[in-house]
């Protein structure tokens, strides 16, 4: 996705192409669940932490992933230093302003939420990526990019939109009903890791996925009926402060937390297909009111339209769980 921002922005920018990449279940949820969760923290509350916790299930069987999404992560891990030395190579991204100190970066292993009632463990993924790339684009564009050839009242709504979001640090986790759940999550991490530096690792990996993975992902993929009993929550647990003010008291904590959730069914063969379409749909339809061309991610581009609502009329949900004052 950065590649391809690097080599076409400016090309897409000139000829009034637009391209928006991760349109698919994880950072389009990530994307636009971190949006409806930011605009819950209304004037003179901010957050300054935001985590989103993804919970697979299924009713009755078990849950199976494509080998494709397996393949991506060995082939994503494999280049790592190329990713590395691309951001390098890369002007800085714009900072944006987050009141208060930032959170503690917490480690790789997993932990407990009684309140979510989660085991979790965190998630190196392209998400916490394309939310924080989001929140570079606001940094520069406060009231949004403009659009091909908006009408005046989309203006406004635009305008209005990203003015009540509000940055925060961000993070993925993993989560799990029992600590066995992450097991393959975690024994899964330690194979890639250890096994994608080199070529003959990663043919091993490729050649026995279902056995890498402890059985979760396979080159056949779920059956029917695993698809259709599996569906998904990603909770977004923010902390930050009743009022902006107190963030600049030395040594203050956050005093406020607020939960949000977006669910729907399974991750891969329903959620995807929903997400992509109905972002296609949405391009098709209203490209006046989108940004002229570039290369950006599906907040940016979609943040102010009705995405969210499109989505929620085919199957997703996305709602506000709880609002509480933390001791």
């Amino acid at each position: 996705m950065e590649r391809v921002e690097a080599d076409l922005h400016e090309v897409a920018a000139k000829n009034g192409s637009l391209i928006v990449s991760a349109c698919g279940f994880a950072s389009t949820v990530a994307d636009l669940g971190f949006l409806f969760h930011s605009r819950q923290w209304t004037p003179p509350s901010v957050p300054v932490s935001v985590v989103a916790y993804v919970n697979l299930e299924s009713s009755d069987r078990k849950i199976v992933g494509n080998f494709a999404t397996f393949e991506s992560a060995v082939l994503g891990v494999a280049n790592t230093s190329q990713l590395q030395a691309l951001r390098r190579s890369r002007p800085r991204p714009a900072k944006p302003s987050i009141p208060g100190p930032p959170p503690p970066k917490g480690s790789l292993m997993i932990e407990h939420d009684k309140a979510l009632g989660l085991w979790a463990m965190k998630l190196p993924s392209a998400d916490t990526v394309v939310v924080k790339r989001t929140l570079a684009k606001v940094t520069e564009h406060p009231e949004g990019l403009p659009c091909a050839d908006e009408t005046s009242d989309f203006e406004k709504h635009r305008k209005e939109f990203w003015s009540s979001i509000k940055p925060a640090h961000f993070g993925v986790k993993i989560g799990s009903r029992s600590i066995l759940g992450l097991v393959w999550c975690l024994s899964t991490a330690i194979f890639v890791g250890i096994l994608a530096g080199f070529s003959f690792g990663r043919s091993l990996l490729l050649k026995f996925p279902e056995f890498f993975s402890l059985g979760f992902f396979r080159k056949t993929g779920p059956t029917e009926a695993e698809v259709s009993s599996a569906s998904f929550k990603t909770w977004f647990v923010g902390r930050g402060y009743i009022d902006s003010a107190n963030a600049l008291e030395c040594g203050s904590k956050p005093d406020k937390e607020i939960v949000t959730r977006v669910s729907g069914p399974e991750i891969g063969y329903i959620t995807t297909s929903i997400v992509l379409v109905q972002c296609a749909l949405v391009l098709l339809s209203q490209r006046a009111n989108l940004p002229q061309g570039g290369v950006y991610t599906p907040g940016v581009v979609f943040g102010p339209t009705d995405l969210q609502k499109r989505l929620e009329e085919n199957g997703l949900s996305f709602d506000l769980i709880s609002t509480r004052t933390i001791p």
